[in-house]
């Protein structure tokens, strides 16, 4: 199996299986409900996961959450702990709801202080960080291969947030000390403070895998500088780091990436109660992970008939065509999944597509839910009413039908129309 790293810029083998194969995705900031751009790359995390086990690797899936952070004290002050903890549990439950499993860990950097704090003191002892005034810093000076991953020259590179305090603009924060208004600190030798965010990902990743491990994760605009300064601070101690480096693009909307700060996002919540947990997935399964995605309700739209169209293969009898090989090609070739669905699409094999389907979280598509015969009555009087051109009663009752939860489709085959759950 073959995936792009973005530290080599070029598609690299795997080892072969069992491996193992270690994956460290980064996953939120928690201060708000996560926005369906956060859903990225978890499903892609968890995707590859299925994906590796199926060949044959033991993989291991880690996915953090950032619950100290300055976007959570400036959301909350005075009361940061108690939204992170609140936000944690959405986070987790609209993920959960996603039906595709959850990671093997989920690391909270609250747990993680003291081996942070042990962590800045090995770099300070090193020459590699400094304290100023409460806070600690890494000298960026003191790593001629900084920006290995960004590939910028530290001159042009902007700097993270001023301080009077560091030797160089771009030297980052590893300890801050405590500030008003922050409710949340943690004893260290440079007094009470809290981590900074580079070096929490770095730690909780060592934590889990030790210093080495095979993929590092996480969204396209993380590469600068969180993923940056990850891989500065761990070389730093003498040892290697992630070997892949993997970056999803961003999901956008009329062409400005989704986030909260621009108020252009939309909740994983929203999106699946509102079209269903299968339309989000097929959505982020159709665009090759490194690739920018287009979210809108246009894609949204295009989704759903993904959707419908392999649930409607399953109204016909199973026919053997296709051949799964095709399918493994398209996934162990940088795991392109547009390519696997294109694959799909061909198939009318029941079983093939349960074994895809089952890989991706799609298990309910090849399911067929019945109407009740109450409703299917409905649906009949629908149709008699438009073959009798009495629209107005045909509106009235599919109105009815979806009041109770079903869309009615008219289709060419008898009866002449099809009963679907909606989302």
């Amino acid at each position: 199996m073959r995936l792009y790293n973005t530290l080599s810029r070029r598609i690299e083998e795997l080892p072969e299986p069992p491996g193992p194969i270690r994956m460290y995705f980064c996953g939120p900031t928690v201060y708000q409900r996560a926005h369906i751009g956060n859903a990225r790359p978890f499903a892609l995390g968890m995707w590859l996961r299925a994906w590796l086990r199926h060949r044959g690797y033991e993989a291991t899936l880690v996915h953090n959450i950032t619950d100290i952070n300055d976007k959570i004290y400036d959301a909350a002050p005075g009361a940061s702990a108690e939204l992170a903890e609140r936000a944690t549990q959405w986070y987790l439950e609209d993920t959960r709801d996603l039906g595709l499993g959850m990671p093997d860990a989920l690391p909270k950097a609250t747990d993680a202080v003291p081996a942070i704090v042990a962590f800045i003191e090995k770099l300070v002892d090193a020459g590699h960080a400094y304290e100023a005034g409460g806070d600690v810093y890494f000298g960026v000076a003191t790593d001629p291969g900084y920006g290995r991953l960004s590939r910028q020259k530290v001159e042009h590179m902007e700097p993270e947030e001023a301080s009077a305090l560091k030797r160089a603009p771009q030297d980052f924060a590893l300890w801050k000390a405590t500030k008003p208004g922050e409710d949340t600190s943690w004893d260290s030798p440079w007094g009470h403070g809290r981590p900074g965010w580079h070096i929490e990902c770095s730690v909780m990743a060592e934590e889990a895998f030790g210093p080495v491990f095979e993929i590092h994760g996480g969204g396209l605009d993380l590469v600068f500088p969180h993923h940056e300064n990850e891989l500065a601070q761990s070389l730093a101690l003498g040892h290697d780091f992630a070997r892949i480096w993997m970056h999803n693009g961003l999901l956008m909307r009329g062409g400005e990436k989704m986030s909260k700060s621009l108020g252009n996002d939309m909740t994983i919540r929203g999106v699946v109660d509102g079209w269903g947990r299968e339309v989000a997935l097929m959505l982020l399964l159709s665009g090759q992970w490194r690739k920018p995605l287009d979210f809108n309700e246009d894609t949204l739209v295009q989704a759903r008939e993904r959707v419908d169209g392999f649930r409607n293969v399953f109204h016909a009898p199973s026919e053997p065509v296709g051949e799964w090989a095709a399918f493994e090609v398209a996934l162990d070739e940088d795991f392109n999944t547009p390519g696997a669905l294109a694959v799909m699409h061909g198939w009318r094999d029941h079983e093939l597509l349960r074994r895809a389907f089952a890989l991706f979280g799609l298990e309910s598509l090849a399911e067929v839910e019945q109407a009740p015969a109450e409703l299917v009555e409905l649906a009949e009087r629908r149709r008699d009413a438009r073959v009798a051109h009495d629209f107005g009663e045909a509106d009235r009752l599919r109105d009815e039908l979806a009041a109770a939860g079903w869309e009615v489709r008219d289709v060419a085959e008898e009866p002449g129309f099809r009963l679907v759950r909606r989302p």
